[in-house]
C-alpha cells in the first residue's frame, strides 16, 4: 500500500554532514507522522526525530542541535539533515511513516529498508 525509499546514507568523517531523504509512495490518502529511527550494531532501534503533519517536532537528546528534520507534504517526503556527525551516529537509519490509504481508514505503520550511515573518526 505504501512504499518508503530512503536515500542519502554513506560514509563521512566526524564533523561532516549528510542529508537523508525518504519518499513515500502508493495509494496514500494522508500522512500523519514522519520520522527517522536508527539502529546501531548490538543496540535497540531508537527514535531519532519525528515530525507531525502540523509541524510538531521532537528529537532524541543525543542529536539535538545537530540534526534537523523537515518534511515536504506535497512530495510526501521527509528529510533529516545531519550536521556535526559523530562516530556514535553510525547506524542504519530507517524512515517511519504513519499513513492512511484509500483502501484502509486506520493509520498504519510503514517502514523503509534503511540506509547506512557510517561516521569515521
Amino acid at each position: 500500500q505504501v512504499q518508503l525509499v530512503e536515500s542519502g546514507g554513506g560514509l563521512v568523517q566526524a564533523g561532516g554532514s549528510l542529508r537523508l531523504s525518504c519518499v513515500a509512495s502508493g495509494s496514500i490518502f494522508s500522512i500523519n507522522l514522519m520520522g527517522w529511527y536508527r539502529q546501531a550494531p548490538g543496540k535497540q532501534r531508537e527514535l531519532v526525530a519525528r515530525i507531525t503533519s502540523i509541524g510538531s517536532i521532537s528529537y532524541v537528546d543525543s542529536v539535538k542541535g545537530r540534526f534537523t528534520i523537515s518534511r515536504d507534504n506535497a512530495a510526501n517526503t521527509v528529510y533529516l539533515q545531519m550536521n556535526s556527525l559523530k562516530p556514535e551516529d553510525t547506524a542504519v537509519y530507517y524512515c517511519n511513516v504513519w499513513a492512511q490509504t484509500y483502501a484502509q481508514s486506520p493509520y498504519m505503520d510503514y517502514w523503509g529498508k534503511g540506509t547506512l550511515v557510517t561516521v569515521s573518526s
